[in-house]
């Protein structure tokens, strides 16, 4: 019995020596906030991919709803924009939009310094904001969100414009006046200290582009042609399937655009996102189809597909704080919207051949709005007035000078035969469709 008792006890010993050596809950802890570090980190990385790609879906949706002869021009513009954007924002616009305690005016004009931190700097690798992903995972999606405001551009000079002239206020847009306002908010600015939501960017990125676009569209004119003897001449597309294949693309690319810009991998808080944007932009759809079927007595597939990004646009800013149904009226509301806002818009002789405009801008509006409307009693209405109004006294007319300017100086319009012949040819001298077209006369 004794032996027993000895072995007992010094089993016991035993295994209360190598309990003592297990680690201690604190260390678990810490290895879970690792865990979770490295999943927040690939998540908002992955993100960061499906808005990259996003940049095929504009170009898509642009040569689509334009004409065969501006196809090349499309394409370059759509793969360059991208390249500007993330250069300038590597350089100056990400330190631009998130000084951190670097304010040269408090809460409205801050500058963190010139570049990235370097390899060998631990600041190239630890938290930007809540310690559940790295700094450069942070640029790395934000500076897809700096390409896609100048993007939106795009569509509405189709057709027109100058490359070079493009080009030069794609650069000065990026690099001043998006980092710029977006400090405002995503920067722990003044508008986000009042309480100012925006998810994703409804007014930070796609009003910001929108209304880029519509100076642009005012300074540059119609294209020739458009609007005869007080009437509106429709100009269609060359390639429906390629526009529609480009909005499937965006609405991929969108569950990244909105899901990553949680800035966490909560389960429950990303599902939430990716079915709000997803309801928005089916019933975006829908009031679409609907509201041009009702006007023009027949379904238009532009304009449905111009639905589609209206839903997706709206949601961006509330999709987080908003219920499943609230996001189904404000995909609907956004697809009747973009309709109305597409005939106002050519009824002020405002030509838009994508209808930029509508998409971006009037439904980037309302979408910020509705954070107040169906957000809850934590949101205010006014206050998201606020940050609209805000947005646009100094987006519009800091485009609208950058276009000007262009327009006195280097000149921003192409020639009039360089728009008849296209400016594939006249731009680019190559056509995308090689030997399909036949230009007489001009």
């Amino acid at each position: 019995m004794k032996k027993i008792l000895t072995i007992t006890a010094t089993v016991l010993l035993c295994a209360a020596s190598v309990m003592a050596d297990e680690p201690k809950a604190p260390e678990y802890a810490s290895d879970f906030v690792g865990v979770n570090f490295t999943f927040t980190n690939i998540w908002i990385a992955l993100c960061a991919l499906l808005v990259f790609i996003m940049g095929l879906g504009f170009a898509l949706v642009e040569s689509g709803l334009t004409r065969a002869k501006n196809t090349t021009n499309i394409l370059f513009k759509n793969l360059v924009t991208p390249a500007i954007g993330v250069t300038t924002y590597a350089v100056m616009g990400f330190n631009l939009m998130y000084p951190g305690d670097s304010w040269i005016i408090p809460n409205i004009l801050g500058f963190g310094g010139f570049g990235l931190p370097g390899i060998g700097d631990p600041a190239s690798f630890t938290a930007a904001y809540n310690g559940e992903y790295s700094y450069l995972t942070d640029f790395l999606f934000q500076s897809m969100f700096a390409a896609t405001a100048a993007t939106i551009v795009s569509g509405a000079v189709a057709e027109r414009i100058k490359l070079h002239a493009y080009l030069v206020f794609t650069v000065f847009y990026v690099v001043l006046v998006y980092p710029f306002v977006g400090s405002w908010t995503w920067g722990a600015g003044w508008l986000d200290a009042k309480g100012f939501h925006d998810l994703a960017g409804s007014t930070l990125v796609h009003s910001v582009g929108g209304w880029g676009a519509l100076a642009g569209a005012i300074v540059l004119g119609p294209r020739l042609g458009k609007y005869i003897g007080g009437k509106t001449k429709a100009i269609p597309g060359h390639n429906l399937a390629l526009s529609t294949i480009g909005v499937f693309i965006l609405w991929f690319g969108w569950w990244g655009f909105n899901g990553g810009s949680s800035l966490n991998s909560d389960p429950k808080n990303v599902a939430w996102i990716l079915v709000t944007t997803n309801m928005a932009c089916v019933c975006g759809i829908l009031g679409a189809m609907l509201t041009s079927w009702f006007i023009q007595k027949k379904p238009d597939l532009t304009m449905v597909l111009n639905g589609a990004l209206a839903g997706l646009v709206a949601i961006t800013a509330p999709a987080d704080v908003v219920s499943v149904l609230s996001a189904a009226i404000i995909g609907i509301i956004a697809g009747i919207l973009v309709v109305l806002s597409v005939f106002f818009f050519d009824k002020v002789k405002v030509d838009d051949p994508v209808g930029a405009i509508s998409v971006h801008l009037v439904c980037g509006v309302w979408g910020t709005i509705a954070v107040g409307i169906f957000g809850g009693s934590e949101f205010s209405i006014l206050i998201q007035l606020i940050g609209v109004l805000s947005y646009g006294v100094v987006c519009f007319p800091a485009a609208f000078l950058i276009f000007f300017v262009i327009k006195k100086t280097i000149g921003l319009r192409v020639s009039e035969r360089e728009e008849l012949r296209g400016l594939d040819l006249g731009e680019h001298g190559q056509e995308a469709y090689n030997g399909f077209q036949i230009f007489t006369n001009v």
